[in-house]
């Protein structure tokens, strides 16, 4: 029969595994947050080529620009917060680490002391 410990410690390696996962959805949303301001980027520089004008202040400069400008520097600040959620899941990360290893110890500890048990028992 599966003791509590084991028990525990099943459903400590299942959040670790979880945050991981997290983690890596971080990555892949920052990542993918970044390969898309840069191609805004790659637009608004096409686009300031193709009119001339790189003066956003200027009344001719295009308005695409613009919008891809602004949508780039509203991704850069959604990346800002994905990387301010991915130190804050790393941190989670650790301690649910550390968890798993507290009860992945006393988990040893306990079926050790259940071996030498059953180990006496038999020796009478």
């Amino acid at each position: 029969m599966k003791s509590s410990r084991e028990n525990l410690v099943r459903l400590k390696r299942f959040q670790v595994e979880e945050k991981r996962r997290q983690l890596l959805q971080l990555d892949q949303m920052i990542a993918e947050f970044d390969r898309m301001a840069n191609e805004l980027e790659m637009q608004v520089l096409a686009e300031e080529k193709k009119a001339g004008i790189t003066d956003v202040n200027h009344f001719a400069y295009p308005t695409f620009a613009k919008a891809a400008r602004l949508r780039r520097d509203n991704l850069k600040t959604s990346q800002a917060g994905l990387i301010e959620q991915r130190r804050t899941a790393e941190h989670l990360l650790s301690e649910a680490e550390a968890d798993l290893s507290k009860a992945e110890l006393l988990e040893s500890r306990d079926s050790r002391g259940r071996d030498s048990d059953h180990d006496l028992r038999n020796a009478v």
